[in-house]
């Protein structure tokens, strides 16, 4: 299979720039413009837009799609499910990467990831929107637009994980994202607290990303899992995300006041 890894996303500047570290990114829960720019501002890479658990209608996720890519942030998208029309509402306004939740086998990735590759490589439909310039579309547009925007199905079911090899190996995937906290409570575990046997399904996926010649990312909620990412060579992280870090300024400004 051929890895179709563009130098200009985040999630693929460790393996093309040699980076010590994962790419860094944060999830956006609510449509905060605000929240962005200063993230773009303090350093991060990368914005995951969370229409799966976050609270973003469509329309503002289309308008921060362009404010953020002017930001300079690589912007992925977690639709809020993996259908045809959540997907193409998200490719359309111009994100570089989709994240597919809750696949459940290879078969359904199979079905899933078609819908983010224009043919004959997939089954996604022709909108002429953002990514066409709203019509005008150059000569190798649909090729160009298949190696640009990025698909991870997520590994977050048991039947997902089971099938990861067949997963990774699809022509319509070009990276893993791991979401530990849902795979832990399917695997009989409870909550996820990185112990070896939840370490151990991150590595099997890191894996078997590395074997079909693909990218993998994860949430890093801590400087454990984080350090694991860096050692199994992860492209992208998500170390925070807006409603923590304000939660976060909130606490700082009670410790000013002694409150806290």
């Amino acid at each position: 299979m051929v890895s179709r890894k563009p130098a200009h996303s985040a999630a693929t500047r460790p393996a093309t720039a040699k980076r010590s570290v994962p790419a860094l990114a944060f999830w956006l829960e609510y449509a905060s413009l605000p929240a962005c720019e200063i993230a773009a501002q303090a350093g991060y890479d990368a914005v995951i837009f969370d229409l799966e658990h976050g609270i973003i209608p469509q329309q503002d996720a289309d308008r921060l799609a362009f404010a953020c890519k002017k930001l300079g942030l690589t912007v992925y998208s977690r639709v809020a499910a993996a259908g045809r029309v959540s997907i193409q509402h998200a490719l359309d306004s111009g994100v570089d990467g989709v994240i597919l939740p809750q696949i459940l086998n290879a078969a359904h990735a199979r079905e899933a990831t078609a819908y983010t590759k224009y043919p004959p490589l997939g089954t996604r439909g022709v909108g002429y929107s953002r990514t066409m310039n709203y019509g005008a579309v150059t000569p190798g547009f649909f090729d160009d637009e298949n190696a640009r925007c990025l698909c991870f199905p997520m590994i977050e079911t048991v039947g997902a994980l089971a099938e990861v090899d067949a997963i990774a190996a699809l022509n319509t995937v070009d990276g893993l994202f791991v979401g530990p906290s849902d795979l832990s409570m399917a695997r009989g575990r409870g909550a996820f607290a990185a112990t070896d046997d939840d370490l151990g399904d991150l590595a099997a996926v890191a894996t078997a990303a590395a074997k079909a010649g693909k990218v993998w990312a994860l949430p890093a909620p801590s400087r454990k899992i984080f350090n694991f990412a860096v050692r199994h060579a992860a492209a992208l992280v998500t170390v925070c995300d807006d409603l923590t870090a304000l939660g976060l300024g909130f606490a700082q400004g009670l410790a000013v006041a002694q409150r806290r």
